[in-house]
């Protein structure tokens, strides 16, 4: 079992407490901990795309005076995306983001001690 295994060092710390907790209420194998730092690095990856968006929004003006979208929406796109399919992944949908208050679980999902 992966118990003692430790949040990657580049993972935000709210990330890492995240981390700590779904190693601490679930059952993982080894294998399963590469698809939980992938999902880790793309809840982070949201997350700072999230950031510049709400600093600098979510369209610049190009050269010739047009509207663009910023390439972070999409990169907060994919990554959201990519973060439910790994939760998916690893039976772990019911669980909130880092950021996310805690909401009730529902017993068909994950493997809770």
């Amino acid at each position: 079992m992966a118990k003692s295994a430790k949040a990657p060092a580049h993972l935000r710390p709210t990330t890492q407490k995240w981390w700590r907790s779904i190693l601490a209420n679930f059952d993982l194998e080894e294998h399963h901990l590469r698809l939980l730092q992938l999902a880790a690095e793309a809840w982070d990856q949201a997350q700072g795309a999230r950031e510049v968006l709400e600093h600098d929004g979510q369209t610049f003006t190009d050269r010739f005076g047009q509207p663009k979208e910023r390439p972070e929406v999409g990169i907060m796109q994919n990554a959201r995306i990519a973060f439910a399919r790994l939760l998916r992944e690893l039976a772990l949908d019911g669980v909130d983001g880092p950021d996310a208050p805690r909401s009730p679980r529902t017993a068909d999902y994950g493997s809770r001690r």
